[in-house]
């Protein structure tokens, strides 16, 4: 629901200091805060739980998302500002003219998070994505192809760096998120599960992945753009799975990689009509 409303006519008012401080990220991952911009990102975080603190946006922005505001369940601040305001600030194309500021959720726990799942869980981590669109863009593969849950480190970039949640298209309202300092210590527990690591490394005991089998219990590894996957998380997973290429060409951006092992699970797993829900130790 809205709080207040206000026409702002600078940026120079305390309550507006996320927004100017764009560049700043380490600031706002500090603070435990986050902006979203683009109407369809700001719309996805108007239907979700997230806590949202303000919205930062022009007067034919504000007539179109006010119902949104006014169902949330928040006390949120709105901010009127004109488009040449709010096009100094990093560019009209990039938000739109449609802003908000929003609380990072604290994140889940693996037993918290599986507890929920009455399916054989499909996971997602991602080990030295530091860059923020590429991690975007993974969050939206997830949210597209049913992942339960994206397992990230401190070897990564935080999930929801401005550039990442517009990446994603706000699908990252949509997606549980398991943080850990460690991930390696983080996936042991998932093997613990019954969860099955599949680390998508090229190398060569690598099986190509339409012999692989994802029906089971599977959780999908990721490796940095640059280096792969690191030794430590790569000695823990159970196998490695790579995406057969033409001759003279071995990678593919990360990003696009996860989308073709996600389409591979969801294909394997349609045709297995006969999986059934696990119970989880």
């Amino acid at each position: 629901m809205i709080a207040s409303v206000r026409h702002a006519a600078s940026l120079g008012i305390p309550p507006l200091e996320p927004y100017r401080t764009l560049k700043r990220p380490l600031e706002h991952q500090q603070q435990g805060i986050f902006i979203a911009e683009g109407d369809k990102v700001v719309r996805r975080m108007l239907e979700s739980n997230v806590r949202i603190i303000s919205v930062l946006l022009s007067p034919q922005w504000y007539a179109q998302v006010q119902p949104l505001l006014e169902r949330n369940q928040d006390l949120i601040d709105v901010f009127i500002a004109e488009e040449a305001l709010m096009q100094s600030i990093v560019g009209h194309n990039l938000h739109k003219c449609v802003m908000a500021l929003g609380k990072i959720p604290k994140p889940q726990s693996v037993d918290t998070l599986l507890l929920a799942v009455d399916h054989p869980p499909l996971l997602l981590a991602v080990d030295g994505i530091m860059n923020a669109e590429n991690m975007g863009v993974i969050i939206r593969n997830c949210a597209g192809f049913g992942v339960d849950a994206l397992l990230t480190s401190d070897s990564s970039c935080d999930p929801y760096l401005r550039r990442s949640v517009r990446n994603s298209m706000g699908n990252i309202f949509r997606l549980p998120i398991v943080s850990s300092p460690a991930l390696s210590a983080m996936l042991l527990r998932v093997k613990e599960k019954g969860i099955r690591l599949v680390a998508a490394d090229a190398h060569d005991e690598t099986i190509d992945i339409t012999d692989a089998s994802f029906t089971g219990p599977c959780c999908i590894v990721l490796g940095s753009e640059g280096s792969g996957i690191s030794d430590e998380v790569l000695a823990i997973c159970d196998e490695s799975v790579r995406i057969p290429m033409r001759d003279g060409f071995n990678s593919f951006n990360v990003a696009c990689a996860s989308a073709v092992f996600l389409y591979e699970v969801q294909r394997q797993r349609s045709v297995d009509r006969s999986v059934m829900p696990v119970t989880h130790r």
